[in-house]
């Protein structure tokens, strides 16, 4: 698997993302609007400090591969296993959905709706800004969409996968992603993504596709006490 995954926030924030970014030190995070994700230099080290100008009291986030104690005046709301997959599957022969619709600022509304109806992971108002998002619309209603966030090196992320309850079952989660997967290995891509690890029904979906798991690793939503 392609070394950048193994910081994989790191590299994307420090790096194509940066102008998405805000930080100093071993620390970034996204910018207030985008997705609450902080990254760290080293993440079994990390420098909250050099967090702390950047982020409001109570302001909650992300962040991956931290398993030590919190430090003062930092508290661990959750604690899960994620698991890392990479796109290991031949080149989709054809767009697989083709009427989707491509998502920009006049949908924000609309997807910030579905996300937080379905929860599929750390997403704000400007996540749309970081990639390609499609979605699939019935009777004017955004009923499935996904995209792309994190971008390092050759690697880029299909995230953002939701699918309203009254939709679900009829492929359209499956469909989206192969016509991200399509895209972005004709543009040289590799893709990948995150599941977390209790997710199985999800994960087994993801090996069938074409996924292969890269590595698992603690997710952590902290706060700054």
């Amino acid at each position: 698997m392609h070394p950048l995954l193994d910081n994989v926030f790191w590299h994307a924030l420090t790096g194509p993302h940066a102008r998405f970014a805000v930080g100093d030190g071993g620390a970034r995070r996204f910018a207030p609007g985008f997705s609450p994700i902080v990254a760290f230099a080293d993440p079994q080290r990390p420098d909250l400090a050099a967090l702390v100008p950047h982020c409001a009291v109570g302001e909650r986030f992300y962040c991956a591969g931290w398993s030590g104690a919190a430090p003062a005046g930092w508290c661990v709301e959750l604690e899960a296993s994620m698991l890392c997959m990479a796109w290991q599957g031949e080149t989709p022969a054809e767009d697989d959905a083709p009427d989707a619709v491509p998502l920009g600022p006049a949908h924000v509304a609309e997807a910030m709706a579905l996300a937080e109806l379905t929860r599929p992971g750390p997403f704000g108002p400007r996540t749309l800004e970081l990639g390609e998002y499609f979605g699939c619309f019935e009777g004017g209603r955004l009923v499935a969409m996904s995209g792309e966030r994190m971008a390092a090196g050759p690697l880029r992320e299909i995230s953002g996968v939701a699918t309203h309850p009254d939709a679900q079952g009829r492929g359209f989660a499956r469909r989206l992603m192969r016509k991200l997967i399509r895209r972005e290995l004709l543009r040289g891509e590799t893709p990948f993504l995150h599941v977390m690890g209790g997710n199985a029904g999800a994960v087994a979906l993801y090996r069938r596709m074409g996924f292969a798991l890269a590595h698992e690793t603690v997710v952590r939503v902290i706060a700054r006490a």
